[in-house]
């Protein structure tokens, strides 16, 4: 149960601060949410919220061609499934994208001080923890931890994300939705719709997509705690008209076709 809880919170965490918030601006949260969030993630990842912003918006400008950071069509299918985070490992060392992609990220002292200086600090705090409340079964739950994001995040979203799923959006790359249902990955899953309208803080679009992380969306904004700044359009059609109209002012309007013979 703790471990089920604990890997949730972080995948929330993922998907709602560092993507739909930091990388995208789709939503925007209490300074105290996104003090927990950050606290989380460095507790649970150590990652650095800077680099995956960057990364991550790098992977859009450059999304399944060269330049794209793990695109499973260039570096291969396999090799992103179960080494993405070595392919994040490599971008995360380009000193000059982080700080190019990275704009607008958090710069606090807490930041520069302690999250982006000792990132390693939060995991091994983290270690410590689950050794105390499980003895040596806490090094099995602090190994699970530690693939979790590695394997889903970087391993089958940006993996299987772009080479096997369903689509509901014709984009310039090949995102897919794994399933339609997206509570696995906290609704991450609908990977095509986001690269449909990626700046929206909502990733589900049609009746039967579930999109868990929007509901916790719904629920932080219900008690005040989010602010939702952009979801997708939603198509409005007129109703049908009974005869032609000609288009006032046309180039056409008036003009006789007669076939050629």
């Amino acid at each position: 149960i703790y471990l089920l809880i604990c890997t949730h919170i972080t995948i929330v965490c993922v998907t709602l601060y560092l993507h739909r918030g930091q990388a995208h601006r789709g939503i925007e949260f209490h300074p105290n949410v996104e003090k927990f969030m950050r606290f989380w993630l460095w507790l649970t990842t150590g990652m650095v919220t800077k680099q995956w912003v960057a990364i991550h918006r790098k992977h859009h400008q450059n999304s399944d061609k060269e330049g794209d950071p793990h695109s499973p069509h260039i570096e291969g299918i396999w090799a992103i499934l179960f080494s993405g985070v070595y392919y994040y490992y490599l971008a995360s060392k380009d000193k000059d994208m982080i700080n190019k992609y990275g704009a607008g990220t958090p710069d606090d002292w807490i930041e520069q001080n302690v999250y982006s200086k000792f990132s390693i600090l939060g995991v091994s705090l983290l270690l410590i923890i689950n050794f105390l409340l499980f003895g040596w079964w806490g090094l099995w739950v602090w190994g699970v931890q530690m693939i979790w994001i590695p394997f889903w995040a970087a391993g089958v979203i940006n993996g299987v994300g772009h080479f096997w799923g369903y689509r509901n959006g014709q984009t310039r790359e090949n995102s897919r939705n794994i399933l339609p249902w997206g509570i696995i990955i906290g609704g991450e899953e609908l990977h095509n719709n986001h690269h449909t309208f990626a700046t929206s803080a909502k990733l589900s679009n049609k009746w039967y997509e579930f999109d868990i992380g929007w509901l916790y969306i719904r629920v932080l904004e219900s008690l005040g705690l989010a602010t939702v700044k952009k979801v997708a359009p939603t198509p409005r059609f007129a109703l049908a008209k009974p005869v032609a109209a000609l288009i006032p002012n046309h180039p056409w309007v008036g003009k006789i076709f007669l076939p050629i013979a």
